[in-house]
């Protein structure tokens, strides 16, 4: 079989424990009044989405824990999963908390956000240094490896960083993140089975079914949004199964879309504070598209197609090419 049993189980009691969780812990949201905040300068067409229950992340969190406590062997390399994903999740989890406190659309500051993640990012180092991790990173494609050494912490420290914002700033619209995460892990299950790593095979394919059975209530018109609770926890899990498959620079393939989102980001703003003029109508990309006159749906299934692409040529590239 192209993938074993496990894994579809996997996958399918994840789904199900998000899609059981969703509808008692959504109206739960409501009463505590944590609705979203729209930041003024997006799109006009989102503040219709003011007061949507934010922080639905959790619900990916939860069965994503309850999942992979059943179905994976408590060993280190899970351990170390799970403290990248639940602590980014925990950051996001205050971020969004103060948003919703406050009434703001500014939870948690930049440097304050930076702070936890190199904390995080310092934790994690020290427990892949317990594990004996190889500190080598793969070249995609070939069989050649670069040794890091002592330099694989600030690799380490961008590879965290830099994806939990890259996966945060995809999440502005109705089932973006869901879908793209969903077909990203997926493409990891796959590789990490393939590598005869079944842990974190599970591991991603536990993220697959939560993610899933969240964008049973995120898909348009959401009934709820996953904050930076979900995105920075799926940011961190992301990076955390690249890091134990050994596929880091894979995941900026994996990833694409990921990618192209932040870089678009990154154009903008250049552009801008040299040229004083705009590349985009808006970013993140997917903003743009929808100023073009694009509907939302049509951006969404656009992106996860896009990312489809991206996650098989990352499979490709790793389990066809190399094993």
């Amino acid at each position: 079989m192209f993938v074993d049993n496990v894994l579809i189980v996997t996958i399918v009691a994840a789904f199900l424990i998000a899609v059981l969780i969703g509808p008692l812990f959504i109206p739960f949201l409501r009463r505590l009044k944590f609705g979203q905040a729209i930041r003024e300068e997006g799109p006009q067409s989102h503040f219709k989405k003011a007061g949507t229950p934010t922080m639905g992340g959790s619900i990916i969190l939860l069965a994503l824990i309850f999942t992979v406590l059943k179905f994976a062997n408590a060993k280190m390399e899970i351990y170390f999963l799970l403290l990248v994903t639940l602590g980014y999740g925990l950051i996001g989890f205050l971020d969004d908390f103060i948003k919703i406190k406050k009434k703001r659309n500014l939870g948690l500051t930049a440097k304050q956000k930076f702070a936890g993640q190199i904390v995080l990012a310092i934790g994690a180092y020290i427990l892949l240094l317990m594990m004996g991790h190889d500190t080598s990173i793969h070249l995609p494609g070939t069989p050649w490896k670069l040794e890091l050494g002592y330099f694989y912490f600030p690799f380490l420290l961008f590879l965290l960083v830099g994806t939990t914002n890259a996966v945060n700033i995809t999440d502005g619209l109705d089932g973006l993140l869901a879908g793209t995460g969903a077909i990203a892990f997926g493409a990891y299950a796959i590789i990490a089975w393939f590598g005869q790593d079944y842990d974190t095979a599970i591991f991603s394919a536990a993220v697959v079914g939560a993610v899933l059975g969240f964008l049973v209530f995120n898909a348009h018109p959401a009934r709820v949004f996953m904050g930076d609770t979900g995105s920075l926890g799926l940011g961190g899990a992301l990076a955390g199964i690249a890091i134990m498959t050994k596929t880091e620079l894979l995941l900026a393939i994996i990833g694409g879309v990921f990618v192209v989102e932040t870089i678009s980001v990154i154009m903008q703003v250049v552009s801008f504070k040299t040229r004083g003029k705009r590349i985009f109508r808006m970013s993140p990309l997917h903003h743009h598209f929808e100023l073009t006159g694009w509907s939302e749906w049509r951006v969404v299934v656009t992106f996860w197609l896009v990312g489809m692409f991206f996650a098989g040529l990352g499979v490709y590239l790793e389990v066809v090419t190399i094993r």
